[in-house]
């Protein structure tokens, strides 16, 4: 199989042989609509099929690996939200990788970016380990939870807009069920701000008229309720953008810096 079956034992698997499937958008819009909880939204997520290319593709990679990994068991399904259940701290990137959350189950394991990412919120106080290499492996993040704007790999890590779209249901979803406890959103990459613009208005936040444009260290102040709220950009440590400088440690560290404090 190109892909672990729910509930057979793969840690922290939200799932089991009985969560519902979506096939399509609109069943991903009333499952997403219908999770009253997190553990319900995660389960749900983990086994979609809404979108048949990307199905495809992370159960394809699932199957042929690289040959680094060639001796290990590849997820193969959607990557779901993980992290503390309510978080004064939220992690958005764009999507899981396919060697890295494809390959682990956790979204930003397993892979480069996940290695700068997880070393940085270890610095800041976010996480209890410096690495996380995959699931059941001990790391914790401590206040923080990381979303993915769209939950399956996608080739050439390019989702389609009809992809993104399908997925939005399961982010706005998650949004809305920890919104009561977060004080800080962190965007890594101006996908996943754009993303989090709508997934922020539906569940329930007040935005500025105009949406500030994307930018390393860029910070708007929204409001959820009575509560203020920061968004916070960060530049994506993506292999390409830590080679070339273009992120560094000491930039990484700026930013989870700044949200640490903005948690208290």
């Amino acid at each position: 199989m190109s892909f672990v079956p729910p509930g057979t034992g793969w840690p922290e698997d939200p799932a089991t042989d009985e969560t519902p499937v979506a096939h399509d958008p609109a069943d991903v819009r009333r499952l997403a609509a219908t999770s009253h909880t997190l553990a319900e939204l995660t389960a749900r997520q983990s086994v979609c099929r809404a979108c048949p290319r990307l199905v495809a593709w992370r159960e394809e990679v699932a199957q042929v690996r690289r040959r680094a990994f060639a001796d290990e068991t590849y997820w193969g399904r959607p990557v779901p939200g993980w992290g503390d259940e309510r978080p004064r701290l939220l992690v958005a990137g764009l999507a899981p990788a396919a060697h890295g959350g494809n390959r682990t189950g956790r979204i930003f394991t397993g892979d480069r970016s996940g290695d700068w990412l997880f070393a940085s919120l270890h610095r800041c106080g976010l996480a209890a380990q410096e690495t996380s290499t995959h699931a059941g492996d001990g790391q914790r993040l401590v206040g923080a939870r990381m979303v993915a704007s769209v939950r399956c790999a996608p080739p050439a890590n390019k989702p389609a807009p009809d992809e993104k779209a399908a997925c939005f249901p399961w982010l706005a979803r998650e949004v809305a069920l920890v919104a009561p406890s977060v004080r800080v959103v962190v965007a890594l990459g101006g996908y996943a701000w754009q993303a989090l613009w709508p997934a922020l208005r539906e569940a329930g936040y007040a935005l500025p008229r105009s949406r500030p444009p994307f930018g390393h260290g860029a910070e708007v102040v929204l409001s959820y309720g009575d509560t203020p709220v920061t968004l916070l950009g960060c530049y994506h440590p993506s292999q390409q953008n830590t080679f070339t400088g273009r992120v560094t440690a000491a930039m990484l560290d700026d930013v989870f810096t700044r949200a640490a404090h903005l948690m208290v």
